[in-house]
């Protein structure tokens, strides 16, 4: 238990967390762009410009790459999973999401049809396109190399 204070101490962790913080930031910046007002709900929801996900993956994967070495296992099982991750938020979660979109315009339907059915509506933003999960990765990656190895 004496080790869990050094956690600060772990420059890769804390830049990837840096990187996923930045991302979150320019959501809310790119959300306040496009429609004009600051909603701070899109600081803690998934999906949007750019994927955070991809951005602290990505970045953990530089950072391991720049302290351990590019033919390291360590690099390798941090490369691996951020590619599971990422393909993740761009393929599974965003079927997901439209699979949502279609059965919300099925409940919807059955509302005018039956007022009394009353079911809560689907959350259909769940994944990111592959834009967003590509941004999201350069940006990691971006500020894993700024920052420095982490020797």
């Amino acid at each position: 238990m004496q080790d869990f204070g050094h956690i600060l101490d772990n420059r890769v962790l804390l830049v990837a967390l840096l990187a996923c913080l930045i991302a979150q930031i320019l959501k809310l910046v790119i959300h306040f762009i496009q429609h004009g007002k600051v909603t701070v709900r899109v600081l803690v929801e998934t999906g949007g410009m750019p994927s955070a996900h991809s951005a602290l993956v990505a970045s953990l994967a530089a950072g391991v790459g720049q302290t351990v070495g590019w033919a390291s296992p360590e690099f390798a099982l941090a490369t691996i999973f951020a590619i599971i991750v990422m393909y993740d938020a761009a393929g599974v979660r965003q079927a997901a999401g439209k699979q949502a979109r279609i059965l919300n315009q099925i409940i919807d339907e059955l509302f005018r049809e039956h007022p009394t059915f009353n079911e809560d509506r689907l959350k259909e933003l769940l994944g990111h396109t592959p834009v967003q999960v590509i941004v999201g990765s350069a940006l990691g990656i971006t500020i894993s190399c700024l920052a420095g190895p982490a020797y």
